[in-house]
């Protein structure tokens, strides 16, 4: 394994995690509604799970569910009904006050960890990109190497988005159009979810 193979890696991981899902949708919300610390907690949280699917990937867990489906299934149906569950949650607190809405300290932690638990398409999505990026025959300290790079790339990137999202314009931004965003917010997770648990 050479710097090349991780910088490729960061760059795919990169552009996958722009892409508008459960954990972007949930990190934004947390960092406008909760503040900076709020938003690094949660994307503490997303991190580490996606950190550890990619880990699960690296030691074959995406052979254990093409050979035993009922077990992915399982996993997905229960994420599925959890993002429904949070898409419910934040419809339902639309109207709430800021400091109701927030999950702030270790829910914050917690709610980031159910997001990405909720979704296990990353182990498959991750076992795909490592196959075509790394080369075969990774030691354990270079597949250790590779989910700790990736823990460190998704907190500093939530860390940063949560400095942008938590700054007085974008909060005083986010009051003014909260259920707006809110509302969009439960009806885009709800549809994922539904996506998760009808998509073969």
């Amino acid at each position: 394994m050479t710097l090349a193979h991780l910088i490729a890696f960061n760059l795919t991981l990169l552009a996958a995690m722009a892409a508008p899902g459960p954990a972007f949708l949930f990190a934004i919300k947390q960092a406008v509604s909760g503040g900076f610390w709020t938003g690094v907690a949660t994307g503490a949280g997303l991190g580490l799970v996606a950190a550890a699917w990619t880990g699960a990937a690296l030691l074959g867990l995406d052979v254990i569910f093409r050979l035993f489906p009922f077990i992915y299934t399982a996993l997905k149906i229960g994420g599925a009904l959890y993002l429904m569950y949070l898409a419910w949650s934040i419809w339902k607190s639309a109207k709430e006050p800021l400091s109701e809405a927030a999950q702030p300290g270790a829910k914050a932690f917690w709610g980031g960890v159910l997001v990405n638990l909720a979704n296990p398409k990353s182990v498959l999505f991750a076992a795909s990109v490592l196959i075509v990026i790394f080369p075969e025959g990774l030691s354990l300290a270079e597949k250790g190497l590779i989910v700790l790079n990736h823990f460190c790339v998704e907190l500093v990137v939530y860390a940063l988005m949560a400095a942008a999202l938590a700054s007085p314009p974008a909060r005083a931004g986010y009051l003014r159009l909260k259920p707006i965003f809110d509302r969009i917010a439960a009806l885009v997770l709800g549809a994922l979810g539904l996506r998760l648990l009808f998509n073969r």
